[in-house]
């Protein structure tokens, strides 16, 4: 069956095969068997070619979205994800609607969230309105830390920039009842979404952005897990974060 949506994307932005092809790296007829066929091309091209033409990965190709059934290596891990890009931005958005007691975010930017479901601060307001205490804590833009996994990253820089477009996505959050900001400046080795006993953890790859990185989901079954360990070492860089 076409996939009339990723044709529609391509013919609205003014896209060829060829042209999209050259921008991905791929040949001209995996791209023509994408539109033609409903073909679903790897993540690691889906991903890429997705943002190319403005689009959600998931929209294009919801076959993606898939998790990968989690062997029960542990008890706390509920599923695990090859990239953040193919969590849909609901699942992560449903699992903050949740909480009622806790919501930690750990990240450099994350601008993903705001960018993809604008009511996220309203949302972070009902929640503190209900009792649900919330820390968010942003990588420091001038920080040594940030500027060097800019440098590490697949596309290179950009990072400084898109952590005080962050700080502005929460800017309107100041001052509110229950929601704390703080900027860090640590080696951020994992991005951490918390809600109550459930967690999100992105791991961060060298040379790889944040989308493309492996991510498991956890729910705490008892003191001294992997969800605990985690939620150690958000405490950790929350004591070093500077309030924002």
């Amino acid at each position: 069956m076409p996939n009339e949506r990723l044709r529609a994307a391509m013919e609205a932005g003014g896209w060829t095969y060829a042209t999209l092809a050259d921008k991905v790296e791929v040949d001209p007829k995996s791209v023509e068997r994408w539109v033609n066929l409903g073909r679903t091309p790897r993540r690691a091209t889906a991903v890429p070619a997705a943002e190319t033409l403005g689009e959600d990965v998931h929209a294009l190709w919801p076959a993606l979205r898939q998790a990968r059934p989690a062997r029960a290596v542990s008890p706390e891990l509920v599923a695990l994800y090859d990239q953040r890009a193919d969590i849909p931005v609901s699942a992560i958005v449903d699992m903050l609607k949740q909480a009622r007691e806790q919501i930690d975010v750990l990240v450099y930017a994350a601008v993903f969230l705001h960018e993809a479901y604008p009511r996220l601060n309203d949302l972070l307001r009902e929640r503190a309105a209900e009792g649900c205490a919330v820390r968010i804590a942003v990588g420091d833009p001038d920080s040594e830390n940030v500027r060097q996994r800019g440098e590490e990253e697949r596309f290179g820089h950009g990072i400084e920039s898109r952590c005080r477009l962050a700080l502005m996505h929460y800017r309107p959050l100041a001052g509110v009842r229950g929601i704390e900001v703080r900027t860090h400046a640590t080696t951020l080795y994992n991005s951490i979404y918390r809600a109550d006993d459930q967690a999100l953890i992105n791991a961060h790859v060298w040379g790889v952005n944040a989308f493309g990185a492996p991510v498991w989901h956890l729910r705490r079954s008892g003191k001294g897990g992997m969800f605990d360990t985690y939620a150690a070492s958000f405490n950790a860089v929350w004591e070093t974060a500077t309030p924002a």
